[in-house]
């Protein structure tokens, strides 16, 4: 059977307890992750001029649009806020219930490209163009619109929350790379043009809201889904060594044998005389000449 088909469903307390786990230990590891501020702004600094020098820096006049159009910030204000957290556990319960014989692979692909995820936050600490200085032209759309919203002046964390957040956690981008996998798994089980659309928009609405908000480069959308193409790859190895560990982990103990009446192998071959290679013979033949020779 591939790896990626199971015949039976998960029980869905024993994910919902490991998807809460891996989440705590994301966030928990995002914290700790904070890297020095002006290495951070190095960093962003560095993929700005990079992306300048390669005419990728788009997200510039994205963010000029959404400043200068309320109508276009505020509905992305909110979409950066909400969305990744409504529609990644939304499409996880979809393929819980609809498609279970696909569900671990994919749930697996998701923990594997989160966690490498976490591995770019704390080796390249990066400040997002919103904080950068007000002399490279960026605007925090999120701190524009906050009263139309539940977030501060500190990226989408509620209003007093921002402490618990990781600012500089933007490269890579999992916004763009946890709608990309949403967007291949609506293409791939989705059955409706409606759902091939949304597969399609999503993924690309939220690489612009995020470039718009100032909340990442260009370069950290691309990083969000070369991140996510890397946890594809490992999704197959991580599940043959997950199904190696519980197999050694939960194999029944081997037991004595036990002895069984049964026919011996090779039960009335006899050699008979001048012969060399035994022979398969009827034993009630046998049992007849011995009484006939006797009787003589």
């Amino acid at each position: 059977m591939p790896y990626a088909v199971s015949r039976h469903r998960p029980r869905w307390w024993t994910e919902l307890l490991l998807l809460a786990v891996v989440y705590a230990a994301y966030s928990a590891g995002r914290l700790v992750a904070r890297g020095d501020v002006n290495t951070a702004v190095d960093h962003g600094l560095a993929i700005l001029r990079a992306e300048k020098a390669l005419f990728l820096d788009a997200e510039t006049p994205l963010n000029r649009l959404f400043t200068d159009v309320p109508a276009i910030g505020i509905p992305s204000d909110f979409i950066y806020a909400s969305l990744h957290y409504l529609v990644t556990p939304a499409i996880l319960i979809w393929l819980f219930r609809r498609r279970p014989a696909r569900y671990r692979a994919a749930r697996t692909w998701l923990m594997l490209s989160t966690l490498l995820g976490l591995v770019g936050f704390t080796l390249v600490p990066t400040c997002p163009p919103r904080l950068l200085d007000a002399s490279h032209g960026f605007v925090d759309t999120m701190a524009q619109y906050s009263s139309y919203g539940w977030w501060g002046a500190e990226a989408s964390a509620p209003r007093g929350l921002g402490g618990l957040t990781n600012q500089y956690a933007a490269m890579p981008s999992l916004h763009v790379g946890w709608a990309l996998w949403c967007g291949v798994l609506l293409w791939r089980h989705g059955k409706t043009p409606l759902m091939k659309t949304l597969a399609v928009a999503y993924p690309l609405i939220t690489t612009i809201v995020v470039m718009g908000t100032a909340n990442h480069y260009f370069l950290d959308a691309v990083a969000g889904a070369a991140v996510m193409g890397i946890g594809a790859l490992l999704t197959r190895p991580a599940i043959r060594l997950a199904d190696r560990v519980r197999q050694r982990f939960t194999r029944q103990p081997v037991t004595a044998v036990t002895t069984v009446n049964s026919p011996v192998v090779g039960a009335g071959c006899q050699t008979a005389p001048g012969e060399r290679i035994p022979g398969q013979r009827n034993p009630s033949a046998d049992a007849d000449d011995s009484t006939a020779a006797a009787a003589r």
